[in-house]
């Protein structure tokens, strides 16, 4: 089933506030036959990424409508985008459910294409180790290739950097992440 990529910006920043949304937004998911897969809060809590597995295109559109209709929740909610999870297997994000401590947003260049990204991803990766302290979990890259986002666990925004730099790839806009729950 296809994955997508929903930002939410809350109604109220804040843990509590990002806590609620993220919980209402577990449950409209099941109510339009979808699953939460993952999401992430950014440290302000002024912004949150959820990806969510739907068996159709109208699933995910009635729950960015279902997010929406509560103003108490979302004072903003993006158009889903069908991403794709690079460096990781489903199942396993699924079952552990694993929170990252950064998130790196890359506004892919207009002559990217996927199967190019794909390739250039694969080449770069074995440089991760040039930075040990660092640990790439996972990344979602649209499908229409606007974007990705890249999750990481490192103990310093610096280290993330570094790392970025290491595999020839740059960083448009990061986000050190937090756990509202």
């Amino acid at each position: 089933m296809p994955l997508y990529l929903f930002e939410v910006v809350p109604a109220d920043a804040g843990r509590e506030a990002a806590a609620q949304l993220l919980e209402r937004l577990g449950k409209a998911a099941v109510t339009v036959g979808a699953e939460l897969i993952e999401s992430q809060v950014t440290a302000d809590h002024g912004r949150v990424f959820a990806v969510v597995e739907a068996g159709a295109r109208e699933a995910a559109d009635q729950l960015r409508a279902e997010i929406e209709a509560d103003p108490a929740g979302a004072r903003e909610v993006s158009t889903p985008a069908e991403v794709r999870l690079v460096g990781a297997d489903l199942a396993e994000v699924k079952a552990a459910r694993p929170r990252a401590g950064y998130l790196v947003e890359w506004d892919l260049p207009a002559t990217l294409d996927m199967d190019s990204y794909l390739a250039r991803k694969k080449a770069n990766a074995p440089r991760y180790a040039d930075v040990p302290e660092v640990r790439f979990l996972r990344t979602y890259v649209r499908e229409d290739m606007v974007k990705c986002l890249c999750f990481y666990d490192a103990p310093g925004e610096d280290l993330v950097r570094a790392a970025r730099a290491a595999v020839d790839t740059p960083i448009d806009r990061l986000h050190a992440l937090d756990d509202p729950a």
